[in-house]
């Protein structure tokens, strides 16, 4: 299969959290002023610039909600993260049952509450493996939990039965703050199931506790003065809805490369090609080889290239490692900006999906982010560097949620004239494939 009639291929390439704030230590920079980004900022030369944020500035977003919001959809059918990590790493469940993500934990009592000690505490893979086990079944109220390990120490937990997932989470995510009680949602669509998953949820994580604390493993650890892995965290509980799939949503054939089990579930659930790719000790040459496979791919109008590697460098506190890591990813663009540069046929993004401060309490931070786009006949603005200060003075302004993706449809000559209807439902772009007039009908 080939490219539809629309000849223009378009490559949205997103790295991940590169947003950040400003630092003393850069001299009131933020990592992706301070980086040396030659490539990037040759981008912004080319083409629009603006900023993007995938809901409303100020809001702090996960990856993959963000994801889903800048593809065109709408928050009230996300499915949630447990159940898109479920579905790209395999695991077999039930549209009905739900998923939730978990991991383990350790915990100190300080006046009756449990204090999270450490988010994930250092253990060898022989003591998780074991500790997983001994928890791995429950069933209370009517609702069966089965907790199947996906890696080191992160698992999938599928509530089976009667479960909801308008149920809160057990993780304040954030050492020094009590382990949280698990509530039904207010104004949920199922207050009965969602307050007897909740009951259930809780009940279960009491016998983790229990089966955890007086666990072989986590008794030789205390005697060896190192943390209990002691209880078991849980968040982002969702549950299968079916999407409208992206081709449908915007007319374009798509793919996504990228690393991460989430983002393979989300793929699957809104209907792209996944290509699954490993990240190296080199996070250039990654995304040179990414930006490699959606330069030559022939069968897809749309392609998603992601890197996870400038959110990751944020997490670690140190806004000069974020930059050398911002500095090592623009590397890997060399021949995206070169392909740009020559060709007719090629429409490009840069964004991200978040902002991912370097020192905060926060995971990610609500500043919206760079966005430029480069193709043949794109207005070419003032701006000649990419980062979060000077492309608020491009011509883009800010895009919001789908916006950016309409932007993109209209770059590509494939957005339909307001009103324009080709067909029984009104679609933002130009349908390659309609019911066509019979005079005999």
């Amino acid at each position: 299969m080939g490219l539809s009639e629309f000849a223009m291929k378009i490559i949205l390439v997103i790295l991940d959290g590169i947003g950040d704030r400003s630092y003393r230590v850069l001299n009131h920079r933020t990592p992706l002023q301070a980086a040396a980004t030659p490539n990037l900022d040759q981008l912004a030369l080319l083409g629009s610039n603006g900023l993007f944020h995938a809901a409303s500035p100020g809001q702090c977003l996960p990856s993959e909600t963000a994801h889903y919001l800048l593809f065109g959809y709408a928050l009230e059918n996300f499915p949630g993260r447990g159940l898109l990590e479920a579905v790209g790493d395999g695991i077999v469940f039930d549209d009905s049952d739900v998923l939730c993500l978990a991991h383990l934990s350790s915990v100190a009592w300080k006046d009756g509450e449990p204090i999270l000690a450490e988010k994930r505490p250092d253990m060898e893979q022989a003591e998780l493996d074991k500790l997983f086990s001994a928890i791995s079944t429950f069933e209370m109220q009517g609702i069966r939990f089965k907790l199947q390990q996906t890696g080191p120490n992160n698992a999938i937990l599928i509530m089976s039965g009667q479960a909801s997932p308008y149920v809160s989470d057990s993780d304040p995510m954030v050492p020094g703050r009590a382990m949280a009680c698990i509530l039904p949602l207010s104004q949920n669509s199922e207050p009965e199931q969602a307050a007897l998953t909740a009951k259930a949820l809780n009940d279960y994580l009491i016998y983790c506790h229990g089966v955890l604390t007086s666990h072989e493993v986590n008794r030789q650890r205390q005697a060896r003065n190192l943390p209990a892995a002691n209880f078991l965290a849980t968040q982002r509980c969702g549950r299968r809805i079916v999407q409208e799939a992206f081709n449908h949503r915007w007319g374009l054939t798509g793919m996504m490369i990228a690393s991460g089990s989430v983002y393979e579930g989300l793929a699957k659930e809104i209907g792209l090609e996944f290509v699954r790719v490993k990240d190296s000790s080199d996070p250039g040459e990654d995304l040179k080889e990414r930006i490699g496979l959606a330069l030559a791919d022939p069968s897809h109008d749309f392609i998603h290239v992601h890197t996870k590697v400038p959110d990751e460098a944020g997490h670690t506190g140190d806004p000069r490692q974020k930059e050398a890591a911002i500095t090592a990813v623009d590397r890997g663009l060399d021949e995206l900006v070169k392909a740009v540069e020559t060709k007719d046929d090629l429409l490009v993004a840069v964004t991200a999906d978040h902002s991912t401060p370097s020192i905060s309490p926060l995971i990610h931070s609500g500043e919206p982010v760079p966005v430029a786009l480069v193709g043949p006949t794109i207005r070419r603005d003032e701006v000649d560097a990419f980062d979060e200060v000077r492309a608020a003075v491009g011509c883009l302004g800010l895009l919001r949620g789908q916006e950016l993706m309409l932007t993109i449809l209209n770059h590509a000559d494939r957005s339909a004239l307001l009103g324009h209807r080709l067909g029984n439902t009104d679609r933002p772009y130009v349908p390659t494939t309609y019911k066509s007039f019979k005079p005999t009908e």
